[in-house]
């Protein structure tokens, strides 16, 4: 599998300014696999390997992005990432066993921005990497915008919300569904948009992710304005902003 996957890796030296990426995995095979197919793609890689050191580097603030694994020693992924989203928002992507469809759940309710099956196809995420820290970035037609809907006030370049100028605290991904759904205005953003525009990938079949996000950010909205600010579900057709 390992002589596949650099098969299939392309070579060539890291560029300075590449991202920096968080590997936290205590398979050691698939930890050095991964990690030579993402520094051929560009990227710079750190790999730890158990979770209470994971942690301590996430926090650090010295990376792009982070992908963890939920099964670490010491720490197990859950936990991390519960732990780093009292202060971090850095984007994180979760590896968790193939249909293992609760923690899955349970990793996007606390903040996981995207996730990966395992086994992991290098090149899904790579995909999923590059997709991500796009939306983590503004655009450069976005530049010094700001959207103003009723008491939100949302920074567009800066990727701050506030609520009558107090922040909300947003992982990138309820950032960019609440950017989606403030562009609609009245209009209802179907869970198909809200996956295109906010998480970077086309909805699949049964995937959950647009509604956890959605509940995620509707309870932060909700508990910042005292109930004044939500998201409302238009059954059977998507969501959209609800401002008092």
């Amino acid at each position: 599998m390992a002589d596949k996957v650099r098969a299939l890796a392309h070579q060539g030296a890291v560029d300075e300014d590449s991202k920096r990426i968080l590997l936290i995995d205590d398979d050691h095979e698939l930890g050095t696999m991964l990690g030579e197919y993402l520094e051929s793609e560009g990227f710079r890689i750190e790999i730890v390997s158990d979770g209470t050191r994971g942690l301590a580097r996430a926090l650090s603030g010295e990376h792009d992005a982070v992908v963890l694994d939920i099964m670490l020693p010491g720490l197990n992924g859950i936990d991390l990432l519960r732990a780093l989203r009292e202060t971090s928002q850095v984007p994180v992507i979760m590896l968790s066993a193939r249909g293992d469809e609760v923690d899955k759940v349970i990793g996007l309710e606390l903040g996981a921005d995207d996730y990966v099956a395992k086994p992991c196809y290098p090149r899904e995420l790579v995909a999923r990497l590059r997709a991500n820290l796009r939306r983590h970035q503004p655009a450069l037609h976005d530049h010094a915008r700001v959207i103003l809907v009723g008491g939100l006030d949302i920074q567009v370049a800066a990727r701050k919300a506030l609520w009558r100028g107090v922040p909300v605290e947003l992982t990138a991904s309820e950032f960019n569904i609440l950017l989606v759904l403030a562009r609609v205005g009245e209009a209802v953003a179907t869970k198909d948009e809200l996956s295109l525009r906010g998480l970077g990938r086309a909805r699949q079949t049964y995937d959950r992710s647009v509604d956890v996000h959605v509940s995620n950010l509707r309870l932060k909205l909700e508990g910042v304005s005292q109930g004044d600010a939500s998201v409302e579900t238009v059954r059977g057709v998507g969501y959209r902003l609800g401002l008092k």
